[in-house]
């Protein structure tokens, strides 16, 4: 009798391999695959012909520790609490890792999780309290590459750059720190660090003789914004789509009292390795010639991916593994004259999002049009897996689109929020005179409005119809009264439905504890 084929063993109840991909800043409009005008992505293409692809899809929150933590937790901020880079992840909170390692699988991380640990019950000296990238519990770690990058730096001396000491060997050859230039960086695109993650995988892979579930967290599409030979020509700043701005910066940031506050703080450090001053100094070429360097990322990227499956296949794991490739946020890159992540644009929550699952044949091929989010993640993987959480979720299982089929009620309208406390220092607090508790903002995003609900300050209602670039506010128009009033309602409903549920199903009676279903 022949062997079965490897998507005949995964179908017929074989744990199959887990590969969670992640690249980090990755816009979700930036896939040739839905029609970017420029932008060429074969590897997320291909993947998505055998898997499917979720068009709407978008983060829960930003900046990167809080989007990671509703990723991997599958609660929405409301409930997991990590507001800011450094906010603690609750120690209480089950995850992706934990769970994997219940069904027996040794989860397995390269890259990064910006994790920042609960300190209660840690000693105050723990030099993990020192930092926000720190490691999801469950995790074993392969190859950590946190954002300053060290090991990478160290494995590029090895290959003979002795001049890779620090983060300035992003700095194009020729080119003056903080410069916008093309020019490449003295590592070559076998040497980027997403080829050093690649690497690491692949070795890994060689040793797996068992189901093994793996998550690669590639730094890049992440700034500071450079690329090597042959990305960096790849694009011209003429090419992409217009971008989503008023005619210029200033009137951006009268839009609202949160632009006028935020806009001003973006630096140009934070994009181009060694710039000074705010990034409202940078003119529409500057933009557009930066825009043409993060393409040229996201094609870096995308080339090593497939290397990753090539691997698979030559490993003949192809059709034994599930995999899912996403972002954790997504990146302004121009529109609204801003760079970065935060806010409430859609430029920064739009993701992408792939699943490819070879024990699914419906939906193979497919895209769905409906609203997801980060926080399907996690319900989706224990639901393809069997397992468990040991806590409520606020998320819901993918897997109906993964078999082609459409699941009853599902959410018409898509939820994320920001938080731009400022415990440190206080900056936010002190400019508005609010407490942090009021420093934030959730998004209620429906097929044609959005409504933006700041704690402490205006809010904001698009005619996304009408208004794709989300130019105009339309929260005080008495016409879009009625409107205003049914989406504030809406996002307040939706909060209520999403408090913790984890033993709210559950009652102690005379013959012990009875627990519903969600």
């Amino acid at each position: 009798m022949p062997n079965p084929t490897s998507i005949e063993r995964v179908a017929s109840g074989k744990r199959p391999n887990v590969l969670l991909i992640s690249a980090d800043q990755w816009r979700g409009d930036c896939l040739s695959a839905v029609g970017h005008p420029s932008v060429k992505t074969p590897n997320v293409d291909a993947l998505a012909r055998d898997g499917v692809l979720f068009r709407r899809h978008f983060a829960g929150a930003a900046p990167c520790s809080p989007a990671r933590a509703t990723l991997y937790t599958g609660l929405y901020q409301m409930n997991h609490r990590v507001c800011r880079n450094g906010s603690p992840l609750d120690a209480r909170f089950d995850n992706l890792a934990l769970a994997a390692r219940r069904s027996g699988y040794d989860p397995t991380l390269f890259g990064y999780t910006d994790t920042a640990p609960d300190p209660r019950g840690m000693d105050p000296n723990d030099p993990h309290l020192t930092t926000y990238e720190g490691v999801l519990p469950g995790f074993s770690v392969r190859q950590l590459l946190p954002e300053h990058e060290k090991q990478w730096l160290s494995w590029l001396r090895s290959r003979g750059h002795d001049d890779a000491t620090s983060r300035d060997i992003h700095i194009p050859v020729g080119a003056k720190p903080g410069e916008i230039s093309n020019a490449p960086p003295a590592y070559s695109k076998d040497e980027t660090q997403t080829a050093f993650l690649v690497d690491e995988f692949i070795r890994w892979l060689g040793e797996r003789d068992e189901p093994w579930f793996a998550h690669v967290s590639f730094l890049r599409p992440h700034p500071p914004f450079s690329v090597p030979e042959p990305y960096n020509r790849m694009f011209a700043p003429s090419e992409g789509p217009a971008f989503a701005r008023a005619e210029d910066c200033w009137m951006e940031q009268a839009a609202h009292p949160f632009l006028a506050y935020a806009m001003p703080l973006i630096g140009k450090g934070g994009f181009i390795h060694g710039g000074e001053g705010p990034a409202s100094d940078w003119t529409s070429p500057d933009f557009a010639a930066i825009r043409a360097t993060y393409y040229g990322m996201i094609a870096e990227v995308d080339a090593q991916l497939g290397r990753i499956w090539g691997a698979l296949k030559d490993a003949g794991a192809w059709g034994d593994t599930l995999i899912v490739f996403t972002s954790d946020h997504a990146e302004m890159m121009g529109d609204h004259w801003i760079l970065g992540k935060g806010g409430f644009f859609d430029g920064s929550y739009h993701i992408p999002l792939v699943i490819r699952d070879p024990g699914q044949g419906g939906g193979t091929g497919g895209q769905v049009q409906r609203f997801t989010s980060a926080a399907d993640i996690f319900p989706t993987l224990c639901d393809r897996l069997g397992l468990v959480p040991n806590n409520h979720l606020d998320g819901e299982t993918l897997m109906p689109f993964l078999k082609g089929a459409e699941p009853e009620g599902w959410r018409d309208a898509v939820f994320w929020e920001f938080d731009f406390r400022d415990i440190a220092e206080g900056g936010a607090e002190r400019h508005f005179g609010l407490r942090s508790n009021a420093c934030n903002l959730a998004v209620i995003r429906g097929q044609r409005f959005k409504y933006v609900h700041f704690a402490g300050l205006p809010p904001l209602l698009f005619d996304l119809a009408n208004d794709p670039m989300e130019l105009t506010n339309l929260a005080d128009d008495q016409d879009y009264v009625a409107t205003r009033l049914a989406y504030a309602e809406k996002l307040l409903s939706l909060r209520a439905r999403h408090l913790d549920q984890t033993l709210a199903y559950t009652i102690l009676t005379e013959k012990g504890p009875v627990s519903g279903r969600p």
